[in-house]
């Protein structure tokens, strides 16, 4: 399978599908926009199948490498190349874009074509981020992926639509434009793009300081950090469900990556330096974000901050510098992604119904949607680190690397497990259990979940109880490439 260029057709296909579906016009046209964008969306899933079916996982190295010309002039190459910690996230990335094409098949009523088209070409552009080796192409499809999603959020958001999206994009430009500078001076020093080229370089610990804050602002904001955070909860609000589900399940798992390719085996030195830092704003997001998320009215709000918390244990994960801490991490992300899609998912189903997001306004759900309660309970115990799920799988391999860090880090990080089960159920509880408590409810006699909607759902929570389950099936793929970055860190330069 390595002859055949595989991750190229994981991006180009669903880039050529979105504007495919962009020619076919108007809404009168909206069926047909929804089919290709199906069928485009389903393509691009199916070709990465053979990345994981063909993954060497006892090679550290990148596997499924491209190498063209693009600007030779300034060294700039299409150079694409997938280890263990990126291919997941191609999988992931197409899997969550087959799910967000069914999701809006009823919800989106106008400018449908051009709703899926943002969804398709964004899913070719971030599997371009993944896939990317060489520095100036990563920072063009980072940057270019902030259009779709932007116009996502914009377009066929909420009341606040617009503050939404210009708030997102000015947070994550001034992020970007640190990200340039700082690719233009590894530029200088190595006189190549090629990102692996610039994990040999000898820099100082001055020179690894800079670079490592330039990069943490760049990063920060997409995972996103405490304190660089506030734009999430506001873009989630006003986002349509599928802008939620690849913000939550794809767009954050950005920042994370760019840790793991650039700050940690670029400047080591400088991450050895500052992981204190690092670790005290992770412990700041998983407690104090965690105590702002039970304060929440709004559903969706209250995802998007456990989503914050829950990536906090990423980038705590990172800089404890462990094999156990950095696969749980790892794991942590994945997770995240099947779970925080499967709640946002679940949230957007009860608004189509009722055209509300306040917990105030539900209550005895169960009475009229059992199946819909019964996998929205699965979501919910997931999402607060339930044992046999995938939540529980990255949250104890984090907290057990951490007991042998340091016990009172452990101690803070393990108040996930209290502080989630009490915001999560808490809103479950409210939501859906109890006699029908509001004639609202009643009145608009809930519907259970259609057939589309209940296939969503329940590939979402195979993918859950799967990884919860068997876990091996995605630590064995990233084992050797995270005891490779390691080793590298273990070589300090300085």
């Amino acid at each position: 399978m390595s002859s055949y260029p595989l991750l190229s057709l994981a991006i180009w296909i669903p880039v050529a599908a979105g504007f495919v579906v962009l020619a076919t016009g108007a809404d009168r046209n909206a069926a047909l926009a929804r089919r290709i964008a199906l069928a485009g969306a389903t393509l691009g899933f199916l070709v990465t199948l053979p990345l994981y079916l063909g993954f060497d996982v006892t090679k550290s190295g990148m596997q499924f490498e491209e190498i063209h010309a693009w600007i030779p002039h300034f060294n700039a190459y299409y150079r694409l190349g997938v280890d263990g910690i990126s291919l997941l996230f191609v999988l992931l990335n197409s899997f969550v874009t087959v799910l967000v094409a069914l999701a809006g098949w009823r919800s989106i009523q106008e400018k449908v074509a051009q709703y899926h088209a943002a969804f398709l070409i964004m899913s070719g552009l971030m599997n371009g981020i993944f896939s990317a080796m060489d520095g100036f192409l990563f920072y063009v499809f980072f940057e270019a992926s902030l259009v779709p999603l932007y116009l996502i959020v914009g377009v066929w958001g909420g009341p606040r639509r617009i503050y939404a999206a210009i708030k997102f994009f000015l947070y994550t430009l001034l992020g970007s434009l640190l990200f340039l500078v700082s690719i233009l001076y590894l530029l200088s020093r190595s006189g190549s793009f090629a990102i692996l080229d610039w994990h040999l370089l000898p820099l100082t610990l001055n020179e690894q300081i800079w670079l490592f804050i330039a990069f943490f602002v760049a990063f920060a904001v997409k995972v996103p950090m405490f304190p660089l955070h506030t734009w999430l909860p506001d873009a989630h609000v006003e986002a349509p469900t599928g802008g939620s589900v690849v913000l939550a399940a794809i767009a954050l798992k950005l920042g994370a990556y760019g840790f793991l390719r650039f700050s940690l085996p670029v400047t080591p030195d400088a991450a050895h330096e500052l992981a204190g830092f690092m670790i005290a704003l992770s412990l700041i997001a998983v407690v104090y974000i965690g105590l702002v998320a039970l304060a929440q009215t709004d559903m969706k709000k209250l995802v998007a901050y456990s989503s914050i918390s829950h990536m906090g244990f990423v980038t705590l994960g990172f800089f404890m510098f462990s094999a156990l801490s950095i696969e749980g991490a790892l794991v942590q992300m994945i997770s995240h992604g099947f779970v925080s899609a499967a709640m946002f998912l679940c949230i957007g189903v009860l608004y189509d119904r009722m055209h509300s997001r306040q917990i105030a306004d539900y209550g005895g759900v169960v009475n009229t949607m059992p199946r819909f309660a019964a996998l929205f309970m699965l979501f919910a115990m997931a999402n607060a680190g339930l044992p046999a799920t995938s939540g529980f799988v990255g949250e104890f391999m984090v907290i057990l690397a951490a007991v042998q860090f340091n016990f009172w880090v452990a101690f803070a990080a393990a108040s996930t497990l209290i502080l989630g089960a009490a915001y999560t159920l808490w809103m479950y509880k409210r939501v859906i259990f109890g006699a029908i408590a509001r004639d609202a409810v009643r009145a608009r006699a809930l519907t259970d979940l259609s057939g589309r909607e209940c296939l969503i759902l329940v590939l979402l929570a195979c993918c859950v109880l799967g990884m919860g389950l068997y876990p091996q099936a995605f630590t064995k793929v990233m084992h050797v490439s995270v005891n490779d970055l390691l080793q590298h860190l273990a070589l300090r330069k300085y």
